[in-house]
This record gives structure tokens, C-alpha cells and sequence, in this order.
């Protein structure tokens, strides 16, 4: 069964911020983008934090929140104000060789972070219920590429809206277990710095998997989606709705970033009150931070971190193959979208399935997957800081973005977190190369 071809019913458009659209209804790529950057990567490095340091990386998570918001809301405004994709953007500024080698780092880094969760969701299904963790890894990578194949975007977003509601799990988890309070505030706003260099790994590890790559290029496009989707056209209609759709748009990314951010902050904050504490400090992926927590904080903590694995990475799955396959898309000038059918957009489609496919592979593969958490944080790492750059380039340029260039505290903090990124790069290879 195919998609049906989009409809688009008639509607009314607000002509000011009175209008302004309700929370529920405004909260969008933001929201699911932030969700989906706690992937099961990304929970394998904060758990990690917090069985290794304890408390002591807690700081990281309030550094990183403003840079974050700061790129995601430039990516946001990319999508939103020109209709197209980064890539389709960066035609104009930039030579073709640089833009296609970014596309295709991109891509490498998504297949291997793909890879890496869908062997996460698998090994947590086994804990939960025993069985093949391979046959499980492929199943979940399939059924995601089934359901954006054949459900319409605007049929599929509330359902990754929907699944961002599990990381709350993280949040449940941190209050089944005992936590010294007085501990975890004292380090989050006065941080011990170690010379420590695992350390410093940890803190570059922490960077690179807060900031990545794949949650630039979906945010943009899903914003793409939500003009087309809900016939805003807002910055062709008027300023008043152009002001207001920007209002949305910082609402919607701050509120998805925040909420990411909390959900890093409360998984540190479990794994060290119970790992840490009980000496349990060599954890190295998501699966193993569960299974460490089944005798330390019982059952349901175990359980909840679990089925929080498998529930995150169907949201982050989708998201790492779609952003590989709008970037492509948009390199190659092919006709790109979730709302279009497998005839009108084959290339999109075509891109999509083939990193789902690539990923089950080397996830079937049998490499260990610490190295493919390894390879991720590296891939991501490499990747961020010249396209942020690039990104940079084109929020600020007058021939892309007219009068709505980036401009005050966006402009500072969207290059203040390029910036970042590079020194993470840069310690992350100095650490690979030289610890």
C-alpha cells in the first residue's frame, strides 16, 4: 500500500502573534528533533559520565543547552524562511566539492550511528526478553523504513511526537533510586575539573554527541515539511506572520533542547547514583548501563532503562536515515519530502532505504559495538564543526536569507558553538591519537 497523494485542505492563517498557533499544535521538528538526540548513543555516553565521574559531568549538560539551542534554531530558520534543505541552500555560497563532501561525511556518520543504536534496541529486547539481538536489530531497522515509506508525513510526525514521551522513562528512573540531591546540585553549578584525561574524553564524547549533525539537517527539512504541510508560506505573506512564525519556531526548538538536555542530565544522574556508587564505573553501551543497574536498583529501574533504549531508537532511526536521505536529495535536486510517494520522490527514497539497509548490515555484522559507538562519536565529531560553519554561512548571508540573516545573540552563539565544536574535535583526535 502506497501513500496517497497529499491534500490540502483550505485553512485560516494568522496575520499576527495574537494568533499565534497553541503550544501542543506549534511544538514540532523542534521537539522531536531534541528527543531524538538521546538516542541509544547518546545514552551509552551519559551513562558512561555518569558510571565513570559520578556526578561530575553534570556541568556539561547547562554548557551545552545554549550552544544547541543556538545551531538547531539556525538550522530551524534555514528550512522555515527559504523552503529548502541546507544543502539545497549552501548551492549558493559555496563550491560543489565542499557541499558534496560534507553530504557524504554526513552520511557515513548516520550509517554508523544507525548502526550502533539499532544493535542497542536489539540487545535491550533480549535482556527484556530473550532471543536473537540480531534477528531483533534487524526487525526494528525495518519496521522504521516500512513506516516512512508508507505513511504520509503528516501521519507519521504525531507519531514521533508521540515517542518522544518515552525518554520521561529517564526522569521515572532517576527518582526510583536513592539520590543525594545536595551532591548532584553542587556539581552541576560548581564544577571539579580533573586533568584527568578519560576525563576530558568523556566531556569531548559528551560535545559531540549533544551537538551532531543528523539534527541539523532533519530540523530544517521538517520545517520544509511544516510550511508546505500547513500552507504558512510565512515569509511571503506579511512581517507580522514572519515575526510569528520565528516566536514558533524558538519556542518549539528551545522547549526540544531543554527537554533533551534534562533527559542527559537525569540519565548521569541515575547511573552515578547507583553505578557509580557502587563502584560499577566500566560501562561502555546502553545495554550494558541496563543490565549493570538490574542488581544495583532492582528490577524496574533495569526494565524502564531498557524499554527506554528501544523507544528512543525508533524515534532517533528514522531521523538518522532521513536526514542522510533529504541531504542527498537535496545535492542531487531531487524531488524530496515523506509526504510524497515512493513514484514521485524514488532518489529520496532510494537514499532512505539504502542507509536503513546499510546500517542493519553493519549492525549484523559482528563488529563489537563499542567500536561502532566509537566510530560514531568520531564521524560526528569530525562532521559538526565545518558544517555548523557552513550552516553559519548561510544564516548570515543577505543572498540566501534577505532581510531575515541571523543577526545579536544567535549570530555570536551559532559561531560560539562552531567554535566549541572545533576544540572538540580537536581534543577528541588529540585523545585517539596521542592518549
Amino acid at each position: 500500500m502506497a501513500k496517497s497523494p497529499p491534500k490540502h485542505p483550505g485553512s485560516k492563517h494568522p496575520s499576527s502573534s495574537r494568533h499565534r498557533r497553541s503550544l501542543a499544535n506549534l511544538l514540532g521538528p523542534g521537539l522531536i528533533t531534541g528527543a531524538a538526540d538521546d538516542d541509544p548513543s547518546g545514552i551509552a555516553t551519559y551513562s558512561q559520565a555518569g558510571a565513570q565521574t559520578g556526578f561530575g559531568l553534570l556541568w556539561t549538560v547547562f554548557l551545552t543547552t545554549p550552544f544547541m539551542v543556538a545551531i538547531q534554531t539556525v538550522s530551524a530558520r534555514i528550512g522555515a524562511i527559504t523552503g529548502r534543505g541546507i544543502v539545497a541552500n549552501a548551492w549558493a555560497i559555496y563550491p560543489r566539492p565542499f557541499v558534496l563532501a560534507l553530504v557524504a561525511l554526513l552520511c557515513a556518520a548516520n550509517i554508523v550511528n544507525l548502526a550502533a543504536d539499532l544493535a542497542a534496541m536489539g540487545e535491550a529486547l533480549r535482556m527484556l526478553a530473550g532471543g536473537p539481538a540480531h534477528v531483533y536489530a534487524a526487525a526494528f531497522g525495518l519496521l522504521c523504513l516500512v513506516l516512512q515509506v508508507f505513511i504520509s508525513y503528516r501521519r507519521y510526525a504525531p507519531y514521533l511526537k508521540s515517542l518522544t514521551l518515552v525518554l520521561f522513562a529517564y526522569v521515572a528512573a532517576a527518582f526510583s533510586v536513592h539520590v543525594p540531591w545536595a551532591e548532584v546540585f553542587a556539581a552541576t553549578f560548581l564544577p571539579r575539573f580533573s586533568s584527568n584525561a578519560d576525563y576530558w574524553f568523556l566531556v569531548v564524547a559528551i560535545l559531540g554527541t549533544t551537538i551532531s549533525p543528523y539534527l541539523f539537517f532533519w530540523q530544517a527539512a521538517e520545517e520544509v515539511e511544516e510550511e508546505k504541510l500547513g500552507h504558512l508560506h510565512s515569509f511571503s505573506r506579511s512581517p507580522e506572520r514572519a515575526k510569528a512564525r520565528l516566536w514558533e519556531i524558538g519556542v518549539d526548538t528551545w522547549i526540544g533542547m531543554v527537554f533533551s538536555n534534562l533527559v542527559a542530565f537525569f540519565i548521569i544522574v541515575t547511573t552515578a547514583a547507583t553505578l557509580h556508587k557502587s563502584g560499577v564505573t566500566d560501562i561502555q553501551t546502553a545495554s550494558e548501563a541496563a543490565e549493570a543497574l538490574r542488581p544495583i536498583a532492582g528490577p524496574f529501574t533495569f526494565a524502564v532503562f531498557a524499554m527506554g533504549i528501544i523507544g528512543t531508537g525508533l524515534l532517533a532511526v528514522p531521523v538518522l536515515a532521513g536526514s542522510a536521505a533529504y541531504a542527498v536529495a537535496d545535492a542531487f535536486g531531487w524531488r524530496n519530502s515523506l509526504e510524497l510517494t515512493v513514484v514521485e520522490a524514488r532518489g529520496f527514497y532510494l537514499i532512505l532505504g539504502g542507509a536503513t539497509s546499510l546500517g542493519i548490515l553493519l549492525a549484523l555484522s559482528g563488529i563489537d559495538p563499542i567500536k561502532l559507538l566509537l566510530w560514531s562519536a568520531v564521524f560526528n565529531g569530525i562532521a559538526a564543526a565545518p558544517i555548523m560553519g557552513m550552516m553559519m554561512g548561510i544564516v548570515t548571508s543577505r543572498r540566501v536569507l534577505g532581510d531575515y540573516t541571523v543577526r545579536t545573540w544567535l549570530a555570536w552563539a551559532g559561531w560560539g558553538a562552531t567554535g566549541l565544536m572545533g576544540l572538540a574535535v580537536i581534543a577528541l583526535l588529540a585523545s585517539l591519537f596521542l592518549g
